[in-house]
C-alpha cells in the first residue's frame, strides 16, 4: 500500500473541544484509506469461509495490520502537527503525556 499523507487539519481550538475538523479533500483521503483496509478484512473473511490455505490468510492479515498501522501512525502525525503544537504553544505541555500515552497504545 502506498505512504499517502491525506490530511492537513487546521487546529485552532480543535483539542480543547476534543473534536478535530478536517477539510473534505483530507476527510475523503481518510475515509478511502479507511474503506480499502475494510475490504482487506471483508477479503480475509471470504478466504476463511472458503478454506483457503492458513499461510495466504496470514499473509492477507499481515497486509491489513500493516495498512491499518499506517492509518494510524498518520492520524497521529496529524495529531502531532495540529493539537500538540498548539497546545504547546499556548503553554499547556500536559499534552505531551497524552501523546506519549498514544504513541504507546499504536505499538
Amino acid at each position: 500500500m502506498e505512504n499517502v499523507k491525506c490530511t492537513e487539519i487546521s487546529c485552532a481550538d480543535c483539542c480543547r473541544k476534543k473534536h478535530t475538523p478536517r477539510d473534505e479533500k483530507s476527510l475523503k483521503c481518510l475515509n478511502d484509506r479507511l474503506n480499502r483496509i475494510i475490504g482487506q478484512l471483508n477479503g480475509i473473511k471470504n478466504m476463511l469461509n472458503d478454506n483457503r490455505y492458513c499461510g495466504d490468510i496470514l499473509v492477507q492479515l499481515s497486509a491489513a495490520e500493516s495498512a491499518l498501522s499506517a492509518f494510524g501512525y498518520e492520524i497521529l502525525s496529524d495529531h502531532f502537527k495540529t493539537c500538540v503544537v498548539e497546545n504547546v504553544k499556548d503553554g499547556n505541555t500536559a499534552i505531551l503525556d497524552e501523546a506519549v500515552e498514544l504513541i504507546k497504545k499504536l505499538k
